[in-house]
């Protein structure tokens, strides 16, 4: 009881009272030096929670994945290699598209000028993960295409095997640089960059999308370990059943001379396409696309 008494009359004390008061301000301020502290570190890890998202990126990013997500087409063209002495070798390109719940699938042929054909299947996962399959001329049967190849060019043309799926929109990393003009479109320029997660040769895509209508203009892809750049040109954009696309695009690698040009000359952009459309063995096996 005694040491309860002497509490009590310290308590009572106008010393002991500025005492205490002094403690509770040291811990209050010792309290917020350490919220601040803890804000910071935040931030340094996980800056989104700590900065509101760009509203502009967050627009161009989630228009370019609707407009993929909407995809359901079929489409014919040639798909040409232009040497840089002028000479010319075309390929007919046969090819669909559409979008399901577990991500795209995309099936094409490409054939000619022999009659040899290389029929690909590529599905790109709701995560951006992609995966392809192949019947390659001389094989009969499709199998996957080992990652090793994914870069080799398609039928000798500056297009990639990787390339006929744009799956840089689904990557984690993703930064809107300063708008520029492209030619006479105002354009958002957003950069894409990939992390060890993601299956893919190019270290970063930069894109260039028209500011009215979110379609990419012009895209710059650069290649992983060498620095080497490619770059896409789009042309003939057009509006199908309310979704934006080019009836040509046009590939360039940096150091090669001549361009390699996909043409689009007609199709669906309405296909009603189900899962059975993309069964690459049926595909190969009749050899043509239904």
């Amino acid at each position: 009881m005694t040491f309860l008494r002497h509490v009590v009359m310290l308590s009572r004390s106008p010393k002991f009272g500025r005492y205490l008061e002094a403690r509770w301000a040291n811990c209050a301020f010792g309290t917020i030096q350490a919220s601040i502290a803890l804000l910071v570190l935040l931030s340094l890890v996980h800056p989104w929670r700590a900065f509101a998202a760009n509203p502009d990126l967050e627009t161009v990013l989630t228009a370019s994945r609707q407009r993929i997500e909407k995809l359901d087409y079929r489409s014919t063209g040639r798909l040409t290699r232009v040497e840089g002495n002028g000479k010319r070798t075309s390929y007919t390109f046969v090819g669909k598209a559409r979008w399901f719940p577990d991500g795209l699938r995309v099936l094409c042929e490409i054939s000619g000028p022999g009659s040899e054909k290389t029929s690909l299947l590529l599905h790109m996962s709701v995560s951006g993960h992609v995966t392809i399959e192949a019947v390659l001329p001389g094989k009969k049967a499709a199998s996957v295409l080992p990652f090793e190849r994914w870069n080799d060019p398609l039928v000798g043309t500056d297009f990639s095997f990787e390339d006929m799926v744009e799956s840089q929109f689904f990557w984690k990393n993703q930064e809107l640089l300063a708008p520029e003009k492209y030619g006479a479109r105002d354009c958002f320029v957003l950069k894409s960059k990939s992390d060890s997660q993601d299956r893919t040769y190019y270290d970063s895509v930069t894109s260039w999308l028209d500011h009215g209508i979110l379609f990419p203009v012009h895209v710059v892809k650069t290649l992983r370990g060498t620095g080497q750049q490619k770059e896409f040109i789009y042309y003939g954009l057009r509006q199908v059943g309310g979704v934006w696309s080019a009836t040509q695009v046009e590939a360039k690698l940096q150091g090669k001379p001549g361009s390699s040009i996909l043409v689009i000359e007609g199709g669906s952009g309405k296909a009603n396409l189900g899962s059975k459309d993309f069964d690459i063995s049926q595909f190969s096996a009749q050899g043509e696309m239904k």
